[in-house]
């Protein structure tokens, strides 16, 4: 099993939650007043029988008009076609944008040979019209597809893929682990986006449930330390992937190699 970070960039995005563009080698924090910012990892993993993408970023194109994702996936020396599952934590827009791209003017999917895992009420929650970080012109065409694969509770998707729903940062939102042989791989979307996220201990006003997504941080963390799993942190600023010690007190991430 191989993994790789499809690193999409760093942004700013403040209250219009657009995402904007920041290089901190030529950028000042201070001229972008009330801004979070973040950087963004859709990550691929390959296992003997499937090639999975999890998350799918902004969905932003390079300056030859090349949806960056597409482009990350080919740099490691496979095609689109090969993407057979693409697992969604959630739908803002930071994490579900990629799932199409335009072309000659019309939206069509980024991996039309993939079936696309989505939480059953995180999808209806981004129909429900309640939140601006949700863009449904992006579900239409995956509504549309026959490539959704709409899932509940917790679960599986084979034996190598297994899913549940935590529902911190979004009422439905969800993990994943994938394991084989040894490896055991964790994504955590929202809830464990980055490794600075495990070494203090708060509630976010970002999150649907601050508290709840809290201690599961602190879940995640513990059952990462005693089963050995390599985390994939999504908005990390440094090291994408990361092993973690469980210290007196707290937790220690060490930077891991894909």
């Amino acid at each position: 099993m191989r993994a790789f970070s499809l690193y999409e960039g760093s942004y700013s995005v403040d209250s219009t939650k657009k995402f904007i563009p920041f290089d901190p080698e030529k950028d000042d924090k201070k001229d972008r007043k009330g801004s979070l910012f973040i950087h963004v990892h859709p990550f691929l993993i390959q296992t003997a029988k499937d090639l999975i993408l999890l998350d799918t970023g902004l969905g932003f194109k390079d300056d030859d008009g090349t949806l960056i994702l597409h482009k990350n996936i080919k740099k490691f020396g496979f095609s689109l076609q090969d993407v057979s599952l693409v697992l969604l934590s959630h739908l803002h827009q930071d994490h579900a944008s990629g799932m199409v791209f335009e072309k000659d003017g019309k939206l069509q999917l980024s991996f039309p040979e993939a079936d696309y895992v989505v939480s059953r009420g995180e999808w209806e929650a981004g129909y429900s019209g309640q939140s601006d970080s949700y863009k449904t012109e992006v579900f239409d065409v995956l509504q549309r597809s026959g490539n959704l694969q709409l899932v509940e509770g917790d679960g599986i998707v084979n034996e190598q893929i297994s899913y549940e729903h935590s529902g911190g940062h979004t009422e439905f939102h969800q993990v994943f682990h994938i394991a084989e042989d040894k490896a055991h791989y964790f994504f955590g979307g929202d809830e464990l986006p980055e490794p600075e996220q495990l070494l203090r201990k708060f509630a976010a006003k970002y999150d649907f449930d601050g508290k709840k997504a809290m201690h599961l941080r602190e879940e995640y963390g513990s059952r990462a330390a005693k089963e050995d799993w390599t985390c994939m942190f999504y908005h990390s600023t440094k090291a994408p992937f990361g092993k973690v010690e469980e210290i007196e007190g707290g937790f220690k991430v060490h930077p891991a190699s894909s």
